[in-house]
C-alpha cells in the first residue's frame, strides 16, 4: 500500500477506512483487503495512524462502482502508480466534463475506459 502526498490527498473528496467499506459492502475486512490485492480497489495509508483508506466515491451504496476495476487494470497497464491512478481519477476533465471517478459514479464508463486507453497510445 502506498501513501499519499498532500496534493492527491486534496484531490480526492472524501475517504473510507477498509472497515467501514466491508460494511457497506456487507462483507469481512479480509474480503475487501481481498478487493485491494486483486486491483479492484485502490487502497493508500493516510491520517495520523497511517490507516489504509479507498476513495468514496469508489464504492456506490452496497457495491463497488461499475467499471471501476477495468479502468484501474487499463491504469496499471500503462504503467501508472497509485498515485498517479488518483491523480488521473480525481482531476477534473472538461471533456468528459468532471472528474472520471465522477463518469464512472454516473454510470459512463465507457468514456472513461476509451480516455484510459488512449493514454497508452
Amino acid at each position: 500500500m502506498t501513501e499519499i502526498d498532500a496534493k492527491i490527498d486534496a484531490l480526492v473528496p472524501a475517504w473510507l477506512t477498509l472497515p467501514d467499506i466491508a460494511e457497506k459492502l456487507g462483507v469481512e475486512v479480509t474480503r475487501v483487503r481481498q478487493l485491494v490485492k486483486e486491483g479492484q480497489l485502490i487502497a493508500v495509508r493516510r491520517g495520523e495512524n497511517r490507516a489504509l483508506h479507498v476513495p468514496a466515491d469508489f464504492i456506490d451504496g452496497d457495491k463497488v462502482v461499475k467499471g471501476l476495476s477495468g479502468t484501474l487494470t487499463l491504469l496499471r497497464d500503462d504503467g501508472f502508480t497509485v498515485e498517479e491512478m488518483l491523480e488521473w481519477l480525481f482531476t477534473p476533465d472538461p471533456s468528459l466534463p468532471g472528474t472520471p471517478a465522477q463518469a464512472l459514479r454516473e454510470n459512463r464508463g465507457t468514456e472513461v475506459k476509451r480516455r484510459a486507453q488512449a493514454l497508452a497510445v
